[in-house]
């Protein structure tokens, strides 16, 4: 399954959109291994991704899976919704710097994502009321 920013974005709810992303631990099936260092250095010397990362952020205004009210507080990590594997980078494929690859998400919800571990999603915040942790004056 090929995920794209266009169909991401029509689900409405966060949990909608992680589900969509989720990948239960199966990164991919070659993965980078010993190679690691090839998807390093494209990330922290390459300048078409320092360009197009910067320009997925402000197309998602910085939010967690570009969802309203969910604005990344943190360093914001620029995903691929399509895992890479190497020959993406040696090939130079679309999935490489093409923003309808490309999300937005916090530390958590990357982990989350590649890992299968919803509990690292951070969740709606709770909505205090009045007296509400004073249990003698409800």
């Amino acid at each position: 399954m090929i995920r794209t920013y266009s169909e991401l974005i029509q689900l409405p709810t966060f949990e909608e959109r992680f589900k969509y992303l989720q990948l239960n631990g199966d990164v991919a099936k070659e993965t980078f291994g010993y190679d690691r260092w090839l998807n390093q250095q494209f990330y922290q010397k390459d300048p078409r991704w320092k360009r197009i990362r910067d320009k997925v952020i402000i197309r998602d205004c910085g939010r967690d899976l570009a969802c309203e009210g969910f604005e990344i507080q943190t360093k914001i990590y620029v995903h691929h919704m399509n895992p890479l594997m190497i020959h993406d980078i040696l090939d130079q494929t679309e999935f490489l710097l093409e923003p309808e690859y490309l999300i937005c998400t916090s530390f958590n919800t990357h982990q989350a994502i590649h890992y299968g571990d919803e509990s690292l999603l951070i969740g709606n915040p709770i909505v205090r009321t009045p007296n509400d942790t004073c249990p003698w004056k409800r």
